[in-house]
């Protein structure tokens, strides 16, 4: 089964601070969520994916990893620890279970399936319930990023179209790019995560084609050419680098980047934000 994008998680030491970056440029923000694990989150949601914006708040609670089981907050807090920027990778799941099965096949994870709730609002403001398992991988090669599955239990609980309007008219994400110095070198890992057999293979790398954006890895210099900005630090292996956005109307989007006085540049027909203003994180507008 091919796995879409359904998430990336993006980890700083203050939320609030990256969310005021988000609303800078022009997207609609939640208010913040709290885990029972010492993490908290704010949501920007599109159709079908959502950026997480995540701060270790409580310390305190974070579970260690320990046996087959990943702690989603110990990844988090080692993480922010060392950088802040995109740090997990989420694809979508119809059954977290047989991801899990499937990824301990493939050697990629071996794993127990973590699964969680919380609350949340519909979108008529009542209290609703929300749950998710989620299924991990690993790539030796990547230890900086988290890889996952999502199932969701309640979708219609948490996908609020009310909540996808942005003033960038962002309405899709188009694709996330990461940085690797050798790229080929992920191929069976990425294939095996998204269930994808076929990959593409450029000069600048390679790209997975999934049911919901693109899977970019680049080298370094292939990034910095594409893009115009500096890549994050691969000597530890490869990195989450960037997000590209569909946008609605090019024109719009960069208006909106224009009145907040967001420093920004047009390249190859895109609208880049570099990952000095984004936290660590490359942003990336093209025309949907």
């Amino acid at each position: 089964m091919s796995r879409g994008l359904h998430h990336v998680t993006h980890t700083v030491r203050r939320v609030d601070a990256l969310a005021e970056i988000y609303a800078r440029l022009g997207f609609q923000v939640s208010g913040r969520n709290r885990h029972s694990w010492g993490t908290h989150n704010r949501i920007v949601q599109l159709l079908g994916f959502y950026v997480e914006l995540l701060e270790v708040a409580e310390p305190e609670k974070i579970i260690p990893h320990a046996g087959r089981s990943f702690s989603f907050g110990a990844f988090n807090r080692d993480f922010s620890e060392r950088a802040e920027g995109l740090a997990m990778l989420a694809l979508e799941s119809r059954n977290a279970q047989a991801d899990a099965d499937a990824f301990h096949t493939a050697g990629i994870g071996d794993f127990e399936v973590f699964k969680f709730e919380r609350e949340g609002r519909r979108a008529d403001g009542a209290i609703a319930k929300l749950a998710f398992s989620l299924a991990f991988a690993m790539d030796a090669k990547a230890p900086d990023i988290g890889f996952f599955t999502c199932q969701e239990h309640y979708p219609e609980n948490f996908w609020n179209p009310a909540v996808q309007v942005h003033t960038n008219t962002a309405m899709a994400v188009a694709g996330i790019v990461l940085a690797a110095e050798n790229p080929s070198d992920h191929h069976i890992f990425l294939s095996s995560l998204t269930g994808q057999r076929e990959l593409l293979a450029t000069s600048s790398g390679i790209t997975v084609k999934t049911p919901r954006g693109d899977i970019q890895v680049m080298h370094p210099a292939a990034f910095a050419s594409h893009f115009g900005v500096v890549p994050p630090d691969v000597s530890r292996g490869m990195r989450l680098a960037g997000m590209r956005f569909a946008v609605r109307d090019f024109s719009a989007a960069l208006g909106t980047l224009q009145k907040a006085n967001v420093a920004a540049c047009v390249r190859m027909g895109r609208i880049v934000v570099g990952p000095d203003v984004a936290k660590g994180a490359t942003i990336v507008f093209e025309q949907g």
